[in-house]
């Protein structure tokens, strides 16, 4: 970002700062941070406005003039020149030798031809100038000044080539300082001087706006704010010296008053404007909208570009005319018979206008501004100033009245004022008078023991940032350096990292051992582990390294099984593994991070069966969620037949307050087939954040019984399709509180039972905490419990 001394004056006293270098190192001391400054107009030195008083041709040549300049001195100054577009009594450039041009061109006085000739009469290419900064001059003859100015000035100071102008490398944070009033508060901050910003004041010539445009706004997240003013009447013509100059040190091409005027009023306050003409509107109507999947337009570049559906587009009735905060449309640009503009000054999505602008492979002044974040508070500003110029340079009439689409205004941050806290944050003893002295000169108000933070300093938002600005303006040279000095705080695992940390043990107390898988996985596994087709919804890489790292996954089964299979293929005969992996749910919109979810992983193959796995869940079941009270366990395990990865009889879910913290069963046989596992394998899934919810916290010491236990075998003949787990909670249910414990510890097939059917014995522990049951007591129990099993599931106590 430039910025010149000239433009600076409008803001603040100059007087103040006494030489550049001075300036440049202060501005980076308070943190903006200065490459390095131009003088410019320095390479020019003795070039000065001359009247042509007397023009022959040259003796012995006919192509050359010998001319008498009156350049403001005493006696006429002879110069020997080839150009033709000269006359009596025009104004020119004289470069008096002995004279400096750009580029380190010497002028020295000499003979052309046997003439004396003490000087030259300069081109704007000599002045290292264009047509765009002087319109009427000719590109291949002499520059004739028609500026308001007389023999003897300085052309520096007749075409205002003299300034100072500053290169400032602004980190992207400061979007604010992206602009000429950004870089002056600044400047003024630092001096501790008066800043001066008057308000935009534009008269208007009576109508309204709303009778020459509408404005619709169809995505209000990507376009925060809109607004727009009508100007009639309008005079295409080149801008005013002091305008172009300013532009020219800014390093920015004068093109016609219109335009000059939209590029003044983005270096200026920073906000990109754009300017339709209104007669190629059509239906007067401007609507902001995502453009349609192929939708394609012609920029002011002359190229075509094809959008999608995410880009966000200016439309009139039918037509795209612009792509929001990159570049207008051809068919809306200002030309020479353009007769009513109309203004835009508009907020834009910042990510929105950096994927467009990538997307369409166009990265503008304007799109590289609105990247960074711009205020939507300074709108209103903007567009008032562009009106103000235009009335100012004549350059139309403004029409009455500004259409302004803003629903949800900005809410102004507020932070906390803790000078004691900055203090220790700094390792500083600022008084608390300098803090909100210094904060006032930033223009952040203290009101009730907060900070109002103004709407362009987007980047404060926590106490860290109040105490840097409090810091770089006070000034980083005056904070003396001290021992390291911090006031110590105990570290610690959250809770959460601690249950993990508890689950890594009861895994490799149960035999396991941890693996370690990469996040990003193939398409190709989802298809594999026979996921349908809205379980395959994942967030995709950008940039993979791969087709197999293409995704981020939504289960880590398949990266278990990848990492079995590579232990078979090395002849191991078993393998018992764990893993604790993160998985990522994507969210419906695409601009929102998805969610990271923790997932334990538990696979084997080799030594063991359902049972073995079941164990193992179990135990890291009972030592997070509890055993339970007495025979009653904390958890339930109920069968899954309808999960795609595992075998569908062969499979149960740990469950808890309907909650499934578990999956776990035998692999799918079409699954291993996928994979080439040639062993039965077994594997679970354990939602870490489920089991984490529903850990039991507090542990209630429970007395050990005082008195005798009674037992109890009970063998029940029941269909194949009921389930152990069936049973035990109807046991539980009429055995009552005082069963102690109910395990199974037989299961029987064969023709006693009769085909289809199956025997399961149970041994009841029955324990009262007040007496000795008698068995006569005891009896009464089991008799509760035949009986209910019979009434329930009509089945019988085997003979």
């Amino acid at each position: 970002m430039k910025l010149s001394f000239n433009w600076l004056k409008d803001f603040m006293d100059t007087s103040v700062i006494e030489d550049p270098k001075g300036y440049c190192d202060l501005l980076t001391d308070t943190g903006s941070k200065v490459e390095g400054f131009e003088i410019a107009g320095d390479e020019i030195e003795n070039v000065v406005v001359g009247r042509l008083v007397k023009c022959e041709k040259h003796p012995d040549a006919d192509k050359l003039t010998v001319c008498l300049v009156d350049d403001g001195e005493e006696e006429l100054r002879q110069i020997v020149t080839g150009a033709t577009n000269m006359k009596e009594g025009d104004l020119v450039a004289v470069a008096k030798a002995p004279a400096k041009l750009p580029g380190g061109i010497v002028i020295k006085s000499g003979k052309l031809r046997g003439v004396e000739s003490h000087g030259m009469f300069c081109s704007i290419g000599e002045l290292d100038l264009t047509t765009h900064d002087v319109p009427y001059a000719i590109e291949d003859g002499l520059l004739i000044i028609q500026e308001d100015c007389k023999p003897g000035d300085d052309v520096r100071d007749v075409y205002m080539l003299r300034d100072t102008v500053i290169e400032f490398e602004i980190t992207s944070n400061r979007q604010d300082c992206f602009s000429v009033i950004g870089l002056a508060r600044e400047s003024a901050v630092s001096y501790n001087t008066a800043f001066k910003l008057e308000e935009p004041v534009v008269k208007g010539c009576g109508g309204d706006v709303n009778d020459y445009v509408s404005v619709e706004v169809l995505d209000e997240k990507l376009c925060p704010r809109y607004c727009a003013r009508a100007v009639k009447n309008v005079k295409i013509e080149p801008s005013p010296l002091w305008l172009r100059s300013r532009l020219r040190a800014m390093g920015v091409r004068p093109i016609n008053n219109l335009v000059d005027i939209t590029n003044y009023v983005m270096l200026e306050y920073g906000q990109p404007m754009h300017a339709f003409d209104r007669d190629f509107l059509e239906d007067a109507k401007i609507v902001v909208r995502c453009a349609e999947e192929g939708e394609t337009i012609v920029t002011l570049d002359e190229q075509e570009r094809k959008l999608t559906s995410k880009d966000l587009l200016i439309c009139d009735g039918k037509k795209a005319v612009g792509i929001a905060g990159v570049m207008g449309g051809l068919n809306s640009e200002i030309t020479d018979s353009t007769k009513t503009v109309i203004f835009e000054s508009a907020n834009f999505d910042g990510v929105s206008v950096r994927l467009t602008a990538k997307s369409v492979g166009l990265r503008t002044e304007a799109s590289g501004r609105f990247e960074k974040g711009l205020d939507p508070n300074n709108c209103i500003a903007a567009i008032n100033r562009a009106c103000q110029l235009v009335e100012l340079l004549g350059a139309g009439e403004v029409v009455d009245g500004v259409i302004d689409i803003y629903p949800n205004k900005k809410e102004q941050v507020r932070i906390p004022f803790r000078p004691k806290r900055i203090n220790e944050f700094l390792g500083t003893d600022i008084a608390e008078e300098t803090m909100v002295d210094i904060l006032k000169r930033l223009w952040i108000e203290l009101k009730d023991g907060e900070l109002l933070i103004p709407s362009w300093r987007t980047d404060l938002v926590c106490f860290a940032d109040i105490a840097e600005e409090i810091a770089r303006i006070y000034g980083y040279n005056k904070i003396a350096s001290t021992s390291f000095c911090v006031s110590a705080r105990i570290g610690k695992r959250s809770p959460f990292h601690c249950f993990k940390n508890k689950l890594h043990a009861l895994c490799t107390a149960n035999g396991l051992t941890e693996i370690e898988t990469y996040s990003f996985i193939s398409e190709k596994l989802y298809e594999m582990l026979n996921l349908p087709e809205e379980q395959r919804k994942s967030v995709v890489i950008s940039n993979p390294l791969g087709e197999d790292t293409k995704i981020m996954r939504t289960t880590a089964l398949g990266s278990m099984l990848e990492t079995l299979v590579r232990n078979q293929a090395h002849r191991n005969e078993s393998a018992a593994l764990y893993e604790m992996a993160r998985i990522y749910i994507p969210n419906e919109d695409p601009m929102t991070l998805p969610e990271e979810k923790t997932s334990l992983v538990v696979g084997f193959y080799g030594d063991g069966d359902f049972y073995t796995l079941k164990g193992i869940c179990e135990s890291i079941a009972q030592k997070t969620v509890g055993f339970g009270d007495g025979a009653k366990k904390s958890y339930e395990i109920v069968a899954v037949k309808d999960d795609p990865s595992f075998h569908p009889g062969r499979t149960a879910a740990l469950v808890k307050d309907e909650r499934v913290l578990m999956t776990l069963g035998e692999i799918h046989p079409a699954v291993m087939k996928s994979f080439g596992l040639d062993k039965r394998t077994y594997a679970a899934v354990i939602d870490v954040e489920a089991l984490f919810e529903a850990e039991k916290k507090d542990v209630v010491y429970k007395d050990i019984g005082k008195f005798p236990a009674v037992t109890r075998d009970l063998a029940f003949v029941c269909p194949e399709t009921v389930t152990v787990g069936e049973l035990e909670k109807l046991i539980i249910k009429y055995a009552g509180k005082n069963l102690e414990s109910l395990r199974v510890f037989d299961i029987y097939r064969g023709e006693q039972v009769g085909a289809g059917n199956k025997s399961i014995a149970f041994k009841l522990v029955l324990r009262s905490p007040e007496k000795t049951f008698t068995d006569v007591e005891s009896d009464k129990i089991i008799t509760k419990v035949k009986g209910g099993l019979e009434r329930e599931l009509g089945i019988t106590i085997r003979s």
